[in-house]
């Protein structure tokens, strides 16, 4: 019996490459196998803000108590985490027998199916999500949304975060484009809750031309506040003297707003009460999120990896305060826009760790140096290389004083080469004993 790391070393080798692009394919398998979640869905496509969108969603909905299934990607350490049970990562055992229905249907009839490694993931993940029991299901579209595996599904209501420039090479290369590729997850008559306050009018132009059930950010739906609190105020209902999410970030109260609008959507199918809002944003996480780990020199780890979110990452940064000497880690994929992430971050890093990362499709340490020095106008800040994200982060903490700071982002590979052993208490070097 093959284990999971057999069937995805199968699905590595499997992986087909230079195929058209379309959901055909992996429709034609999904019938197949009869594939089918009997729970209201909500799928949630954008550039940048999904995962936090799809955390906040589960928290709140598991505490009004619904068994809930999330399927998000990519991941930082195991590939368990790509589908949580009720709270919990899946084990992997439990993904076995759906890796087995998905070969079988792909090779139905003598004539198999060519499928990508995330196509093939995807069946079994949502074949498993299928078996579990779910109250409600959320499924993250790992890349565009037209053509995305996961819009096999459709969504009882569809959610898009931010839209912004990324994989231009697969989605475009200007917001109108990007925007129309996220709209391929909206449905007739059913809800698209759009969080981006700025959307492109290509999502909207969808909407309309699809008779979907359109909420717009600052039509639909507000938010107010002020440093203590906060509000909403959708199609009817207000929340008011809420606290702001446990995730942090400024960007995180846009994600928020659209995530009580695509509960107030689903009212009918999936009531929550204020109390189970209320403990839902007191008690959601995310790792590699803006994710501040106290210690000595402080750690944050954020996969930050395009302009948009290393904006935001600047401005998180920024309200943080006062730190002697911030040190970054950083290792990206080579097809991301990287002069903009070095533009805004630049004034804010004094050194820099560039990282190897264990994929063919990453930037090689030496050449994120190469452009980094080709845009960088500052004489005081200095950079160095390194074999991995732990040797790095090694690096870094060796330099670093107690009151100085460090930050991790770039793609899921760095923070997640750093987060393999768990989460990293740091202390600095005149700190620890005998030094």
């Amino acid at each position: 019996m093959k284990t999971l790391a057999d069937w995805l070393a199968y699905a590595e080798q499997l992986h087909a490459k230079n195929i058209a692009l379309g959901l055909d394919r992996v429709q034609a398998v999904a019938r197949r196998m009869g594939l089918a979640l009997n729970c209201p869905v909500i799928t949630v496509a954008g550039t940048n803000g999904k995962g936090s969108t799809c955390a906040m969603l589960e928290a709140i909905l598991a505490q009004a108590g619904y068994r809930t299934g999330v399927y998000t990607s990519p991941h930082l350490v195991h590939f368990e985490e790509r589908l949580r049970i009720g709270g919990q990562s899946v084990e992997g055992e439990a993904l076995l027998p759906h890796f087995e229905a998905v070969e079988a249907a792909r090779t139905a009839g003598g004539e198999a199916v060519a499928l990508t490694y995330f196509e093939f993931t995807t069946l079994a993940i949502l074949s498993c999500m299928a078996a579990s029991g779910l109250d409600a299901a959320i499924l993250e579209v790992g890349l565009g949304g037209r053509l995305d595996a996961v819009n096999i599904i459709d969504a009882d209501c569809a959610v898009i975060t931010s839209v912004d420039i990324d994989h231009i090479e697969f989605l475009g290369t200007d917001r109108e484009s990007i925007g129309a590729e996220k709209a391929g997850v909206l449905r007739t008559g059913r809800p698209a809750i759009v969080s981006d306050p700025m959307p492109p009018r290509s999502v909207v132009a969808r909407a309309e031309e699809l008779g979907a059930d359109l909420w717009l950010s600052g039509r639909d739906f507000t938010v107010s506040g002020d440093k203590q609190q906060w509000a909403w105020s959708g199609r009817g209902r207000r929340y008011a003297g809420l606290a702001y999410p446990a995730l942090r970030g400024a960007n995180q109260l846009i994600n928020a707003a659209g995530v009580l609008a695509a509960l107030e959507a689903l009212r009918p199918r999936l009531p929550v009460s204020a109390q189970a809002i209320r403990q839902g944003f007191a008690t959601v996480e995310l790792p590699g999120r803006f994710q501040i780990v106290p210690g000595q020199p402080a750690l944050v780890l954020d996969v930050a990896h395009n302009p948009h979110s290393a904006a935001a990452l600047a401005e998180n940064l920024d309200a943080m305060g006062f730190f002697p000497v911030t040190h970054a880690v950083f290792g990206a994929m080579a097809d991301k826009d990287l002069a903009p992430i070095f533009e805004r971050l630049g004034p804010l890093v004094d050194r820099w760790y560039f990282t190897d990362l264990p994929t063919p499709r990453a930037a090689r340490a030496a050449d994120l140096m190469r452009m980094w020095t080709a845009l960088n106008r500052r004489t005081d800040a200095s950079a160095s290389l390194h074999a991995d994200p732990m040797a790095a982060l090694s690096a870094a903490t060796a330099a670093a004083d107690p009151a100085d700071r460090i930050v991790v982002f770039g793609s899921f590979f760095t923070v997640g080469g750093v987060l393999a052993h768990g989460v990293p208490r740091l202390t600095a070097r005149h700190l620890q004993p005998g030094t």
